[in-house]
């Protein structure tokens, strides 16, 4: 039995600070102000200055992607293409991998202005193929060597560019599925170990995944559920398949479908192809549907019949009243109370599709770190919406209308961190949509556990639920909201118990994993 005294923010409906914790093997039995007498002699853990939140969520990321690019080479803070190709040539001499894997470059944060090219990355390895992945996780730059392996389908595709190097569109998921299908199942799984290590220390207690990248038989889904069942740490894995293909799901007895890549609607705005109603500024560019609205509502109405639940990725206006439309339309054809069918990103959201999610329950898990993003910056925003730049992301906006928001990462695009997406929230770019302290918290917390329907056992602080607690080093609700970003996360517990690396082999966490009943 532990007894906590101290800033308890519950993250409940009524938003409850409390003075006192108790937990025992590993539930809440009791939150309040005053400690019942039959505790006093038990001795306090205190907080202090610190203050004790349920362990976060992140609902929305790209585990085995993340896992291994958290692996590889991440060049997201370089400043220059010339410190991105020293990064690159001083890895390549001591890494036994082959195929060099990076991530995170991007023509607007680096001081050349543009992204590497082909013959720069043969340069700087000449011998070697790499695969070097923008920062919004829609394209790729490649050099010589890995162009010379391709399959022959892939020039054919749309977003082929042999000149310089960079993949989009069709061809950018072609290549990360070649690349995917060289990656060994003994370093996915090293990876993804290592990773579920780097979450739990940020204060993470479950993670939504979608997945389904291109791994020869989906081994990437299987890999990640059978690792994520067989943890034994108390971490909790939700995976949604990013297939539209029902079969695939039915057979795996998931009760979850979609995210991005085969179940996104449109492309991004780093690509300038998320799908739009009015042309990119000085264009006639509206971006891409990749589906049109027969085929994405023809889907959602076979997987919404088969009581699976649904997100799909969606950026652009365009391609946001297609998803609500689309899911609108399934619950009328087959009405469900509690679906908790989601849009992912939802970065321009219109009226008509925010109505339609308030009205039918759909929730959204959306991407606070894209707020101030150094990677994609207000200015090129601006430069490529023009006055549409002010209302991206409109957290206040969305939360009024009664839609559930949670927050994710979208890792690899940016790595998992509640609080910096907490400190994003309340320090919106345009004030009116900031949300407050409290607010910011449920996006991390409850929320991200009502997502995936985990909300009864876990994601506040009350009696009766999973004691999976996060310590932070402040109080956020007694400190200025410009500060946020100087909390850090001191402790994570799951189960009531302080978080260690699983002590289970890779091979027994994966053999455990495959008979386990644990949820998925």
């Amino acid at each position: 039995m532990n007894i906590y005294h101290g800033s308890i923010i519950t993250c409940d409906a009524s938003d409850s600070v409390f003075s006192y914790l108790i937990e025992d093997r590993g539930k809440i039995l009791y939150t309040g102000n005053s400690l019942p007498e039959e505790y006093k002699s038990i001795p306090l853990r205190e907080l202090g200055q610190k203050a004790l939140v349920p362990a976060f969520a992140d609902s929305h990321m790209h585990f085995s992607s993340f896992a291994l690019f958290h692996s590889g080479v991440n060049v997201s803070d370089c400043s220059s293409n010339r410190e991105i190709l020293q990064t690159l040539s001083a890895v390549h001499e001591d890494s036994r991998e082959e195929v060099l894997i990076g991530f995170g470059i991007s023509p607007h944060s680096v001081e050349e202005g543009r992204l590497v090219t082909r013959g720069e990355l043969d340069r700087a390895v000449p011998d070697n193929p790499v695969f070097l992945v923008k920062y919004d996780g829609h394209a790729c730059v490649i050099n010589s060597t890995l162009l010379k392996m391709l399959p022959k389908k892939i020039p054919q595709l749309r977003g082929f560019d042999a000149d310089s190097g960079e993949m989009q569109q069709e061809a950018f998921f072609a290549v990360t599925d070649y690349i995917t299908g060289s990656v060994s199942p003994i370093r996915l799984i090293r990876t993804m170990l290592e990773a579920y290590d780097f979450l739990t220390k940020q204060g993470f207690g479950m993670l939504h995944t979608v997945s389904g990248v291109g791994y020869p038989h989906d081994l990437d889904v299987d890999l990640e559920r059978w690792i994520g069942q067989g943890l034994g740490t108390g971490f909790q894995t939700r995976l949604f398949f990013q297939t539209m293909n029902i079969r695939k799901v039915q057979r795996r007895k998931l009760p979850r479908i979609g995210g991005c890549f085969a179940t996104a609607l449109d492309g991004c705005f780093g690509s300038v192809d998320a799908a739009l109603y009015k042309p990119y500024e000085g264009t006639g560019n509206r971006g891409i549907l990749y589906y049109n609205d027969e085929e994405v509502t023809d889907f959602c109405k076979r997987a919404n019949r088969d009581g699976l639940q649904i997100e799909m990725h969606a950026i652009g206006d365009r391609a946001f009243d297609q998803a609500a439309r689309a899911l609108d339309a399934a619950l009328k054809d087959c009405p469900r109370e509690d679906h908790r069918h989601g849009i992912i990103h939802a970065c321009l959201p219109t009226d008509e599709g925010m109505d339609l999610c308030a009205r039918n329950g759909i929730q959204i898990p959306l991407q606070p770190a894209f707020l101030n993003w150094v990677q994609e910056p207000s200015s090129y925003l601006r430069s490529i919406l023009g006055e549409r730049e002010a209302e991206l992301n409109p957290l206040r906006t969305l939360w009024d209308r009664g839609i559930l928001l949670s927050g994710g990462s979208d890792a690899p695009v940016t790595t998992p961190d509640a609080v910096h997406g907490i400190h994003n929230a309340c320090n919106h770019p345009v004030p009116s949509q900031s949300l407050t302290v409290q607010e910011a918290l449920k996006l991390f917390t409850i929320n991200g556990y009502k997502a995936s329907f985990d909300d009864r056992d876990r994601g506040s602080l009350e009696p009766g639920k999973t004691a999976d607690m996060t310590v932070l080093s402040g109080n956020p609700l007694d400190m200025p909201v410009e500060k946020l970003n100087n909390l850090a996360v001191e402790q994570t517990l799951l189960g009531g118990q302080v978080y260690h690396s699983s002590e289970k082999s890779s091979f027994l966490t994966l053999l455990h994993g495959i008979f386990s009943k644990a949820a998925i």
